[in-house]
């Protein structure tokens, strides 16, 4: 399904303010702005939390729930196998979980990343990634979906991020979102229930989108 929707280039933010403490918050944003958060902020962040810089903001988020990791989990061995290994597939991606992103003065930790091979030939020597994914994807909770669609959205757009993919186990809903002219992020497919799909850029290969949403039961697919 095609919809009129985008996500404009993010903006960026006041540069002249005096130097403060940096904002932190759970996904809500403070009332005043103060100084830009920097990495040293964000590595000093407990390791049980998920934090990430955007707009000179740091964000921090508890770490995702078990049913938020199982689709991840899943999602990432179906990929795996015939794009990161050429198993049954055609190969030619690299997949990672939970990569660091550091786009531009920007830090994201999607839940998944792809690059075609050709633009990551060998393994950064730091322990995040600079260069732009060809694909993310993020899995939506009810704590992190404003920022995921709202935040990161236009980060991806701004770094030409080609593919996103937002996922919602809850509604069981799979958005293919991709950049279109003028560098905004369009839905491409919308793709529900649990029918066996073909969502770009994987669509070599067919995901029966009910391996999406895990019931915790014996009887789970």
């Amino acid at each position: 399904m095609h919809l009129e929707r985008a996500w404009s280039s993010l903006r960026p933010a006041a540069a002249d303010l005096p130097p403060r403490s940096p904002e932190t918050f759970m996904g809500h944003p403070a009332e005043k702005r103060q100084r830009p958060a920097t990495y040293a902020d964000l590595e000093a962040v407990p390791e049980h939390l998920v934090a990430e810089i955007v707009g000179d903001v740091l964000y921090t988020f508890s770490r995702p729930g078990p049913a938020h990791t199982r689709t991840a989990g899943r999602l990432g061995a179906i990929l795996n196998g015939p794009f990161d290994m050429g198993m049954n597939g055609p190969g030619g991606w690299i997949i990672l979980g939970e990569p660091e992103l550091h786009l531009g003065r920007e830090v994201l930790v999607p839940d998944l990343a792809g690059w075609r091979v050709d633009r990551l030939p060998r393994e950064p020597e730091e322990a995040y990634i600079t260069v732009a994914p060809d694909w993310v994807c993020e899995i939506l909770s009810p704590s992190t979906a404003t920022h995921d669609r709202k935040r990161k959205m236009p980060v991806y757009a701004a770094a030409s991020v080609p593919w996103v993919w937002l996922i919602d186990p809850l509604k069981r809903v799979l958005q293919v979102l991709r950049l279109g002219p003028g560098g905004v992020l369009e839905v491409a497919q919308e793709l529900r229930g649990e029918d066996r799909v073909r969502a770009m850029p994987f669509d070599a290969i067919e995901v029966s989108l009910s391996a999406l949403w895990p019931r915790w039961s014996g009887l789970d697919p």
